[in-house]
């Protein structure tokens, strides 16, 4: 991968350095185009309506964008672009004539057969592009070539494939549909079968029997049916100069047949074949953790056009089309609740556990499953356009890639595999040539060292614990982009979180009334909500808010001549008394005064929170306090994240270090650091790395891209439904959930154990059977079985990634 990061924007809530007092009540936000800010608290009011993007020329990232809704990102996105999109980009630029063509491959248990697949299918003529994906089991093809022919090259070397999708810029000849006969589907586990039996009945022959010709020849017979498909794809393999296992496995069985070792071939033969087959068998249940989430969606969907509801394919379904989903559905595309109101199961792309209540207005998810009521809702997005089907590519995307350590095995593998087979072929010459010894011998062990030289469980031993763990985080909700940021999620040592939106919900609510002169809370509630229902501010809207979740059906008292002073408050008449509410500055400088409301506010102030006078006449009758609340998963997070091995959390913010304060003692991390201008927070990024070691940023995906970009790891907030967070992040909670946060930690650190317990494991076995076949103390079975055993071993023990709670 290349620059992980994309278009994050630079327009951060926290990035405002007022204190509270100074927050102004009600008034429009800024109008001017200099995104200098408003006098709003800066943990809640936005304001900037400015849509240029202003560009830092080190970082290539905004440095001040103050629109989100309208900026491109037109600076970042097109000086820095991620590798595999730029590698999908390309896919998609047909030239005249082509197609781009994505197939099933059935049968590839290991990333040697996806290789020589590659190797195969590439030297077609009319192929420009060839991608083959052992983790998906798919092949992607940029041709001009007929796909009947491409099909055909794939079965020559002992696989299937089968045509997902074509996107064609002309007429390229393609394959017929067809389904698979049984004896297509189950071949290889037949032939294993046989191979099976004849090999017992050969030993019955031998030991029991006649023996001679009939053992030799039901022996025969084993070896031809086991061995058919591994010897057919390494003769291709060795036509592409390359020594694969499937050749390494065929050498040695027909080497052992002409010494007259026929059980011997035999035995090995039939211990590959079912080696490959339970490889087969394990891939494939690892796979479908991957597969499951392509089946959550529908393939109709009861669509209501021009007064009339008839069920139609997804993809015949368009933006704006009004979809009806009874209880019990499954949401076949996403969009925008427009009547009717049920709770929805997100859990299947968000993980969340507990269902959400949707009502007109909402968004809602291909996938989730609709519960008690039925709804309709217009489709906003295509069906291939959908988050869940995003997901998904993204999730294929970063199960093709190869982590660090993948990169490690694939080099050292080529390396290994060719001076093995120099040393196998030293030891069956120099002893009986130099030093007279038995020819029968020596070959036999250069066979047997040629059968344990495979590296298939080294090769193994990385992506299958990738694709577990991805897979499984996949169904938690959680997005981890590739297997790179799955291992270096495994190394973090510091986390670093944002403030709004992150650490607290991100919008303004009423944590405290108090009231005065004989009035109850009650009333101080009711009153301001009077006053502010003629306002559009946030704050405003906080209060309306609390008002209906306390007192909910109360009618608000009938108020005139409200009148808005902008940076300062509100009035308004009801009943003939003039009620006033906004900052505390705002009061004194109208001759207010009041004790009591003085050390209140104060108090209040301390704690970080934004503070409101009202006032009946000229008594000061109560008082507001007004904060972005802490997440109530926020504490847990940040506990279990200690737990998990996390040395050191920050709070970086650009509110004032009051606010910084109070936010950080609430949720306990370890330092709170205020007041921080974007480069400055990037600044502290670069001190942790520094301090501690590897450092996650964790926002909301479109704010702080400088200190996203700069961190080991970027981690985004709330992707389900968030184009820019699932594009730009390394790592993203679908779910907008902190607690998955801890989850995610221990699983990459048991990732990262993981894989590394399989590669020693791996290495150590080879060198111990190495070792044995060269001083003559194992056999060819022996050698067979070592190295299917280690690579079920080593598959099983990635898989264990699958249930990882």
């Amino acid at each position: 991968m290349g620059t992980r990061h994309g278009p994050h924007h630079d327009h951060d809530h926290d990035e405002e350095r007022q204190d509270h007092h100074e927050l102004p009540l009600t008034g429009s936000c800024c109008a001017d185009t200099s995104c200098a800010g408003d006098e709003h608290d800066a943990s809640i009011a936005s304001c900037c309506t400015d849509t240029t993007c202003v560009v830092d020329e080190q970082s290539a990232s905004p440095a001040s964008c103050c629109d989100a809704t309208s900026c491109g990102a037109v600076g970042e996105e097109l000086l820095v672009l991620d590798d595999a999109a730029s590698a999908s980009a390309a896919d998609l630029r047909l030239m005249p004539g082509e197609a781009r063509t994505v197939f099933h491959i059935d049968g590839m248990d290991c990333g040697e057969c996806a290789r020589t697949v590659e190797r195969v299918v590439g030297k077609l003529d009319g192929v420009r592009e060839l991608q083959v994906n052992f983790n998906t089991t798919k092949m992607t093809a940029v041709h001009t070539a007929a796909i009947p022919a491409m099909i055909r090259a794939v079965e020559q070397v002992g696989y299937r494939g089968t045509v997902l999708e074509t996107t064609s810029d002309a007429a390229v000849p393609a394959a017929a549909s067809q389904t698979a006969s049984f004896w297509d589907r189950h071949k290889r586990t037949i032939l294993t079968a046989v191979s099976g039996v004849l090999l017992g009945a050969g030993f019955v022959a031998e030991y029991a029997g006649p023996g001679g010709l009939t053992a030799i020849f039901l022996y025969l017979l084993a070896i031809l049916t086991g061995g058919f498909y591994a010897a057919r794809a390494g003769l291709y393999a060795l036509r592409s100069f390359t020594l694969d296992m499937n050749f390494l496995m065929t050498v040695a069985a027909v080497g052992a047949a002409l010494i007259g070792e026929w059980s011997e071939g035999a035995t090995v033969v039939f211990l590959f074949a079912v080696g490959n087959w339970l490889q087969a068998q394990t891939m494939e249940r690892t796979r479908r953790s991957i597969r499951s989430l392509m089946d959550l969606a529908p393939k109709e969907a009861l669509v209501r056009r021009q007064g009339r509801e008839e069920r139609l394919p997804l993809e015949q379904i368009g933006i704006g089309d009004i979809v009806i989903v009874r209880p019990g559905e499954r949401i076949p595309m996403d969009g925008t609740v427009s009547s009717g109101s049920s709770t929805v199961n997100q859990a299947p792309v968000t993980g969340e556990s507990i269902p959400v209540y949707k009502v007109t207005g909402d968004d809602v998810f291909a996938g989730t499953i609709n519960e008690t009521g039925s709804f309709e809702f217009h489709v906003t997005k295509r069906v291939e356009d959908s988050t869940l089907a995003r997901m998904i590519h993204l999730v294929e995307e970063a199960q093709a890639q190869r982590a660090p350590s993948q990169q490690f095995v694939d080099r050292f593998a080529a390396v290994y595999t060719p001076a093995v087979v120099i040393l196998a072929l030293l030891i069956a010459l120099i002893p009986p040539l130099l030093f007279a010894g038995d020819w029968s011998e020596w070959i036999y062990r250069a066979l047997a060292l040629l059968v344990i030289a495979c590296p298939c469980a080294l090769v193994i031993s990385t992506p299958v614990s990738i694709v577990a763990a991805i897979g499984n985080a996949a169904r938690r909700g959680v997005l981890i982009k590739g297997g790179a940021f799955l291992e270096e999620a495994g190394r973090i040592r510091a986390i670093a979180f944002d403030k709004t939106g992150t650490l607290t919900v991100g919008r303004p609510e009423v944590v405290r009334v108090e009231a005065l002169e004989g009035r109850t809370e009650r009333d101080v509630l009711a009153v301001a909500a009077a006053v502010e229902s003629r306002s559009e501010h946030p704050l405003a809207r906080a209060i309306l808010e609390a008002h209906a979740t306390h007192h909910p059906g109360e009618r608000l008292q009938k108020v005139e001549h409200f009148q808005a002073h902008a940076g300062k408050g509100a009035e308004a008449v009801a009943d003939g008394i003039t009620y006033r509410i906004g900052k505390p500055t705002w009061f004194a400088d109208m001759g207010y005064t009041s004790r009591w409301a003085a050390d209140r506010v104060e108090a209040e102030q301390r704690l970080g929170r934004t503070v409101m006078l009202l006032a009946a006449d000229r008594a000061i009758i109560g008082l507001l306090s007004v904060a972005d609340v802490v997440r109530p998963e926020s504490v847990e997070a940040i506990r279990h994240l200690r737990a998990a091995g996390i040395e050191r959390t920050v709070l970086l913010t650009g509110d004032n270090q009051r606010t910084a304060d109070a936010i950080g003692a609430q949720v306990g991390v370890d330092t709170a650091l205020g007041e921080l201008l974007p480069e400055q927070k990037l600044a502290q990024i670069r001190t942790l790395q520094q301090q501690v070691g590897p450092v996650a940023m964790v926002g909301d995906g479109i704010n702080d891209a400088p200190a996203l970009a700069t961190a080991d790891i970027g981690i985004a907030m709330g992707g389900a439904g968030t184009d820019t967070a699932l594009e730009t992040a390394d790592l993203v909670l679908m779910s907008d959930d902190l607690a998955q946060l801890p989850f995610t930690m221990r699983l990459s650190r048991s990732a990262l154990r993981v894989i590394q317990q399989n590669i020693w494991f791996s290495l150590l076995v080879k060198a111990v059977f190495l070792l044995l076949t060269v001083f003559g103390l194992s056999n060819l079975w022996m050698a067979v079985f070592a190295d299917t055993g280690t690579a079920l071993l080593v598959i099983a023990n990635g898989m264990r990634l699958l249930r990882a709670k």
